[in-house]
């Protein structure tokens, strides 16, 4: 049995500010299962890997595999329009509303934006969305760019879902997928969860005060297909186990077609920001390349919990990690690293160092990058190129920042850069500045998100 050191768990832990972390290991056809912290800061009771933890967008993959099953029985297929099953659905762009099928929605590349407003909190919900964006414009035209779709993508993908099953999406995920999988500790909505086995979302403001209850402890049922699962390290595992084994269960069940899962990990797009993440986007994965080995990753953060999924097909190994606080990505990956070298796997890739002497036309770079409720300014200060982040007024004052937040911009190349933190609770990150067609860069691209330049 895989051992790790759990003294080493507690410290990143305490380092971090985070209350606890469940850790799972899938090697070899057999799972070693951890937990370290506490589930509430307030009662001190201990995690447990029978915890449940908020998955966030590590929903998207199993709705990803959901998707499958219905192109399997060869009731859709990724390339049709999906107005020819939704013909109600619309969206400003006519050519979008025309043309966008499932496999622009599965890899981020529909280009829509969120402009679904309150769709409320009932069960067609999902039908609501689609009737809310007749006039939601484009980020970006239809597949020029991934750019991520918290919420929007993958609520049409259940919508479709609903209108072929004839059921709603919370049942139909549950008869077609966890049911057959086994997933008694995976949940689709909040008020399934026991409140006794679930863990409690904590934010960081400062160190000295410590991780304190998040005021949001749920998303709203409109991210439902997107990031509102919850379950326990054994029920994420037998996920990767899915991907593993040519899309078999760990109870022998067949949940999708081996040519559904060669689709889904093969079908690519480039990631502009290729090094945060990974360089590629699959179907309802995220493409990484460690040092040559090709892994296969999905996350999810909430407000207040997050998860980690990594699949290695190369080992037969697969890593899960979730916690009660963060998100932060230098935590995860010490402690995917602890893991990693124990077992003798490729490790993660460091983000690249900036090029110093690199020399660029900075003007090409400068502006305002926006989408709504995000603002980026990029400017010149003394010949470097710097960002800056406006906040929104009351998340900033909840977490006791500034509503304006200004970072360096260091040059990897054209068109990639390094931002370091300003705040000893952030991490690095990197940003793609991008796509010079016609002179300044068109996009700005960072934590799998992409913002246009203003006015173009």
């Amino acid at each position: 049995m895989m051992q790790l050191d759990l003294t080493r768990i507690r410290e990143l832990l305490s380092e971090y500010g985070i209350p606890s972390a469940a850790i799972g290991v899938l090697h070899d056809g057999r799972i070693t299962e951890f937990a370290v912290g506490v589930k509430d800061v307030s009662t001190g009771e201990p995690a447990t890997t029978d915890t449940v933890y908020q998955l966030g967008s590590i929903t998207k993959t199993f709705t990803a595999l959901a998707f499958m099953q219905f192109v399997d029985e060869g009731k859709i297929g990724l390339d049709d329009p999906i107005r020819d099953y939704l013909p109600d659905f619309s969206v400003a762009d006519p050519q979008v509303t025309a043309e966008v099928t499932a496999r622009h929605l599965l890899n981020h590349t529909h280009g829509i934006e969120e402009a679904f407003g309150d769709p409320g909190e009932d069960a067609d919900v999902y039908a609501r969305m689609v009737a809310n964006i007749t006039d939601a414009p484009q980020v970006f035209p239809l597949g020029e760019t991934h750019g991520y779709s918290t919420a929007l993508g993958y609520a049409l993908l259940a919508r479709l879902m609903e209108v072929l099953d004839g059921r709603p999406w919370d049942d139909l995920v549950r008869e077609r997928l966890l049911t057959p999988m086994g997933l008694s500790d995976t949940s689709t909505r909040h008020e399934q969860v026991d409140p006794d086995r679930a863990a409690t979302g904590h934010l960081l403001r400062s160190l000295d005060e410590g991780p304190i209850h998040t005021p949001l402890p749920h998303l709203p049922r409109s991210y439902g297909p997107a990031g509102n699962f919850a379950a326990t390290l054994r029920d994420l595992l037998a996920v990767a186990h899915v991907f593993l084994n040519n899309g078999e269960a760990p109870n022998g069940t067949r949940i999708v077609s081996p040519a559904a899962i060669q689709e889904m990990t093969t079908s690519r797009v480039p990631v502009p920001d290729p090094y945060m993440f990974g360089p590629e986007w699959a179907l309802g994965l995220i493409v990484c390349d460690w040092s040559g080995h090709t892994v296969y990753a999905t996350d999810g953060s909430t407000v207040g919990q997050n998860a980690r999924l990594r699949i290695l097909p190369g080992t037969g190994t697969a890593i899960a990690l979730l916690a009660n606080g963060g998100p932060r990505e230098t935590f995860y990956q010490k402690v995917f690293h602890e893991i990693l070298t124990t077992l003798d796997a490729p490790i993660l890739p460091d983000l690249p160092k900036p090029d110093p002497d690199l020399v660029l036309d900075l003007s090409r770079y400068e502006g305002v990058y926006e989408r709504p409720g995000t603002r980026y300014v990029v400017h010149t200060e003394a010949g470097r190129l710097h960002l800056t982040l406006a906040l929104d007024p009351m998340h900033a004052q909840f977490l006791g920042k500034p509503d304006h937040l200004r970072y360096e911009l260091l040059p990897i190349s054209e068109t990639h850069f390094l931002m370091p933190p300003t705040d000893p609770l952030e991490d690095p990150q990197t940003v793609a500045i991008y796509d010079f067609r016609d002179g300044p860069a068109r996009y700005l691209h960072t934590n799998c998100r992409v913002h246009p330049r203003a006015g173009r």
